[in-house]
Formats: structure tokens, C-alpha cells, sequence
């Protein structure tokens, strides 16, 4: 088979906050960018690309699918969050370079748009939630019209029905501060155990969610099954999951109505697109998880531009990690993602349709980060859930 082009070298940056940016080159000067980090284990990341380099320099770029498979499936190991992160930045590396090799966006080579922006949505509070009420009011005058924060702090397997009525009593506050016309997305974060996340659940209906995020930890589908039947509130699941799947027994056993993939953690645009198409048979909504880089985020719309139940895009601009660096200090300025009364816009350059500061992120590599999620512990002094 004819080959255009071949991939000459993988680079990876460990830059600030806590990103991983990939760089494939090839022998024709078509340079693509991919994002693949596993948050708290950027240097473990940046081995596995090492280790994909032997599959990869000399082969076809423009063969996507093909290198998507042989990255899953070779030898006895496939999966998990490692592989996958790691498939995630080559494969949107790779369709960036198909992009700018046509001279298309991403998304007309899968089928062209269908929609031009997507809603989105902003992070507050920190990992424990405060000063809600505040931050919330400073996102409706930027034009946002959706937020999403934790609701809770450490939250035993059963706790007492104080803790529940303090965080019923915050969120109520917040609700009754702002009204109807913000909508608030709830995150357990996977904090909560199934039978506090049924009382809370039931506690926290009448503030109307337009989702609720985790509510038990992702591996607890049977769980979520019990929850879905139990609320009106629409139930979120993805992040922690890695592949179509591992998504498998959510859309059978009808866990959620709501999946949130991460594109740089499910297998690339390749595998988010799959897993979107296939949400749709089910009329489950797509909400792709993006607390990461301007790489990540430009990926994740062009999925939301073709997948017809894309409805709202997470984004991590003055997210609390973002401390020593943020989505547009890698992007050049042609390329600043901004928000336009509450949406996104598509980009619609060729490839993932932005312009990578490359200069930036030499320089910030030098910097780079050990970023690591924080351990809690239980008053017991048992390990809690982050």
C-alpha cells in the first residue's frame, strides 16, 4: 500500500498545571498534536509514549484506524487508563496531521458538522466547595449560563444525617442566590458510596441538577442502575471509564443518561466518536469530560460537532489545578478559546483548528510539574475518597 508520508519522531512536554502534550512529526514537515495525560502520572505517560515509538516511526500517519488497532491489540495487555491515555494523544496527533494534510477541520472528514457551537459550562469552587454563591455570580456576568463543583468534601460509606443537611442546606442557598437561570451540575466525584448517594440523591431532587456527576465511583454500575431508577435527576458516568467497552454494560443495563468520556482517556477522537454514535441509539446525551489542555479541549469539539447528542462541553478556564498555567497560554492568540454567551465556538481550521504556541511550550517544559492528587483521610483515619 502506498504510503504518503511517515512518522519520523514522538515528543512528549510535561508542562504546567499538570499536562501532558504530545508532538508526532513526520517526514513531510506535517506536525500533529495530541494530548494524553493521566492526571498525577504525567511521568509514567511520557514513558509509554517512549515505548509507542516502536510501533510507530516509519508508519503511515494517514492510517489511523490501522494504528488504533495495532496499538490496542498488540500483545496480551489492552485497556485501562495508561494504554488508553497513551492511544488517546497519538490518535488525535494523528487526525490533527490528516486535518492539515487535506486542509479539512477534523470534523468534515468524519462526516461534517452538525452544529457550529456547543453550549459549555465553567468549574467552581475547589475540590472541597466554597464560596459557591460568589464564584457563581462571576460566571453569569462572563456570559456562562451552567457551572458544575463538588458537593462535598470526605463523605463516609454512612454518615450522619448533619453532614447531609449541611451540604442540602450550601446548595440550597446557591439555588435560591442565583434561581433558575443558571443551571447547576452536581459532582460526588465519586466520593460518595451508594447509600449516602441514594439519600443525597433523594435530598437534593427539588434543587434541580441538570446532571449529577459520579455518583458512586465508575466501577459501581450495578450501583448507578439502582440510583437511575431511584431519581429524576439525569445521571452522569464516564470519566474513569477507557474504552466502547467498558460503556458496554452502562448503555445495556441503562446506568445513566448522561456519559461523560474524556477524550484523552477513552482511546482519541477515534473512540469518542464510536462511543458517542453508539450513546445515541440508547438516547443517552454526550457531555464529554475536559478538565485539561487546549489540545484535549480543541479535540473534544470537533467530536461535539458531529455527534448529535453532544449537548454541553466542560472546559477547564480558571479551573482551581490551573495553578501556573492555563488552556490559552499554549495556543497562539489566533486561537484563545473564549466564551460566546455561554458557547463555545468550533474551530474550523484544518485539524484539530488551532494554532499551538510551540515556543510556550518549550519554554513551560522546562518548568513542568509533579502534580498529585491530594490523599484524605476519615476522621477514623481511614483513606476517603478525592
Amino acid at each position: 500500500m502506498e504510503t504518503y508520508m511517515k512518522i519520523t519522531s514522538i515528543k512528549t512536554y510535561v508542562v504546567p498545571p499538570r499536562w501532558l502534550f504530545v508532538k508526532v512529526q513526520t517526514d513531510e514537515g506535517i506536525v500533529g498534536w495530541g494530548e494524553g495525560v493521566l492526571e498525577g502520572h504525567a511521568e509514567t505517560m511520557a514513558a509509554k509514549f517512549s515505548e509507542l515509538e516502536d510501533f510507530l516511526i516509519g508508519t503511515d500517519p494517514l492510517r489511523i484506524e490501522d494504528t488504533w488497532q495495532k496499538l490496542y491489540r498488540n500483545g496480551c495487555y489492552r485497556g485501562g487508563p495508561v494504554l488508553m491515555s497513551a492511544i488517546s494523544g497519538i490518535d488525535i496527533a494523528l487526525w490533527d496531521i490528516k486535518g492539515k494534510f487535506l486542509n479539512q477541520p477534523i470534523y468534515s472528514l468524519l462526516g461534517g458538522p452538525v452544529r457550529d457551537k456547543v453550549r459549555s459550562y465553567c468549574w467552581i469552587g475547589g475540590d472541597r466547595p466554597s464560596g459557591l454563591v460568589k464564584s457563581v455570580k462571576e460566571m453569569q456576568v462572563k456570559g456562562y449560563d451552567a457551572v458544575k463543583f463538588n458537593i462535598c468534601s470526605e463523605l463516609q460509606i454512612v454518615d450522619s444525617y448533619k453532614k447531609i443537611d449541611g451540604i442540602v442546606k450550601q446548595l440550597d442557598e446557591l439555588r435560591t442566590a442565583v434561581g433558575v437561570d443558571m443551571d447547576l451540575a452536581f459532582d460526588f466525584h465519586g466520593r460518595v458510596h451508594e447509600p449516602m448517594a441514594k439519600v443525597l440523591l433523594h435530598e437534593l431532587e427539588y434543587l434541580r441538577p441538570i446532571f449529577v456527576e459520579d455518583a458512586v465511583v465508575s466501577a459501581q454500575v450495578d450501583a448507578m442502575v439502582n440510583l437511575s431508577r431511584s431519581t429524576s435527576i439525569p445521571l452522569t458516568i464516564g470519566e474513569r471509564l477507557h474504552s466502547r467497552y467498558d460503556f458496554k454494560q452502562v448503555f445495556e443495563k441503562r446506568a445513566a443518561s448522561v456519559i461523560n468520556p474524556d477524550t484523552v482517556h477513552v482511546g482519541g477522537i477515534s473512540e469518542m466518536v464510536r462511543i458517542g454514535n453508539w450513546a445515541e441509539a440508547y438516547d443517552v446525551a454526550l457531555a464529554p469530560h475536559c478538565p485539561l489542555g487546549p489540545i484535549a479541549l480543541a479535540a473534544c469539539l470537533q467530536v461535539d460537532a458531529i455527534c448529535y447528542n453532544a449537548f454541553i462541553q466542560e472546559q477547564s478556564i480558571g479551573i482551581h489545578y490551573n495553578q501556573g498555567g492555563d488552556l490559552n497560554d499554549y495556543v497562539m492568540p489566533d486561537s484563545k478559546f473564549e466564551i460566546e454567551n455561554g458557547f463555545l465556538p468550533i474551530p474550523n481550521g484544518p485539524g484539530l483548528g488551532i494554532n499551538i504556541d510551540e515556543a510556550a511550550i518549550e519554554k513551560l517544559a522546562k518548568v513542568g510539574h509533579k502534580w498529585r492528587a491530594p490523599v484524605w483521610r476519615h476522621e477514623d483515619g481511614s483513606i476517603a475518597e478525592w
